[in-house]
């Protein structure tokens, strides 16, 4: 399980990229700041591998708070401490279904290589450079859903359309949620947030 962490690990290293000549690539990433994701995506890039095992081990969600114990000492993530820890948005919408139709549409024809709307249970290779990129950092390090990292999905595209287009999202919720899932009992959802957890956990322990 260890291995996941590092795998679907992303840190954005937002001073370099910004500084970058390449103007679609720097269109991309201010695009994310725009979104208000750059302090969940550029925080300290330091991961705590056994930490992290013993917090995914003994976690749970009780009252609406992420729980778990680590080194014996008492975790616990509410949806409040994440959002300030990252600086996320609260304000928008909570669930990437809301995302208006014609919207997506948009996206759709935006980030096309060809300028015909992409196929969204096509690959990756349709998309423009720049969004082929976006499209990695968002299942690794937002969705965080196995699979082929090559194929598009509806919630990848939302994603990328909700940065793309400038969506008003609530990341803050939108973020904890797949955290809570993450630490439900039964959930198919795949760990990750190594870099993110690592950092609310050096919070926590001596």
């Amino acid at each position: 399980m260890a291995a996941s962490f590092f795998s679907n690990a992303i840190h954005v290293d937002f001073d370099s990229v910004l500084a970058m000549d390449e103007q679609g690539l720097v269109s991309m990433f201010q695009g994310l700041v725009d979104s208000g994701l750059q302090g969940f995506l550029g925080c300290s890039a330091v991961v705590y591998e056994a930490a992290l095992v013993e917090f995914f081990a003994n976690g749970r969600v009780r009252d609406g708070l992420v729980v778990s114990s680590v080194d014996g000492v008492l975790v616990e993530i509410s949806e409040e401490l994440f959002a300030e820890s990252f600086e996320l948005p609260v304000d928008g919408l909570e669930d990437l279904s809301e995302i208006p139709k014609d919207v997506v549409f948009d996206a759709r024809s935006l980030v096309s290589q060809s300028g015909e709307p992409i196929n969204l249970s096509g690959r990756k290779n349709q998309m423009k450079m720049p969004f082929r990129l976006l499209c990695d950092i968002v299942a690794k390090a937002i969705s965080v859903k196995a699979g082929s990292f090559n194929a598009i999905t509806v919630e990848k595209f939302s994603l990328i359309t909700a940065v793309v287009c400038g969506v008003n999202m609530n990341w803050a919720k939108y973020l904890f949620g797949i955290l809570k899932k993450m630490v439900s009992v039964g959930s198919k959802q795949s760990k990750g947030f190594a870099i993110q957890i690592s950092m609310l956990l050096a919070t926590f322990l001596p």
